[in-house]
């Protein structure tokens, strides 16, 4: 059986993990560039329950990514690898939005965005056994 090339791995590799997490990365960031934004249903805290969402889904993409990447990582390890790498995005977001007009900056919305994070990797763990 011939031996797989290093060069199609990383290539199938990022194609099918890594690029999703670089597109719904590039999503949040157009989103959170518009200026005087409005969320689509307001109601009190509607803003955090949004961050959680939308961290959520950056958590389990990047779950997703890091664990097909780890090889014989603890699952530990992966999850907060994982996790690391979603605060950094949320703070750059973050970041970001205290430039936009009309957008502000906020410490609880990282903390909405930290805590997406984290039900993703319990979620991931659920659904993925090794």
């Amino acid at each position: 059986m011939p031996r797989r090339r290093p060069q199609r791995r990383f290539f199938a590799l990022f194609m099918g993990y890594w690029l999703p997490v670089l597109l719904y990365i590039t999503v949040i960031i157009v989103v959170s560039a518009q200026a005087y934004l409005r969320r689509p249903i307001e109601f009190r805290e509607s803003d955090k329950i949004y961050h959680v969402i939308e961290y959520l889904v950056l958590g389990l993409l990047l779950a997703r990514a890091t664990h097909s990447s780890a090889g014989s990582w603890r699952p530990l390890t992966v999850a907060l690898l994982a996790t690391s790498c979603g605060i950094l995005v949320g703070t750059s977001d973050e970041y970001l939005q205290s430039f936009i007009p009309g957008r502000q900056s906020s410490g609880y919305d990282l903390l909405a965005d930290t805590a997406g994070l984290a039900l993703a990797q319990i979620v991931y763990r659920m659904l993925v056994r090794d």
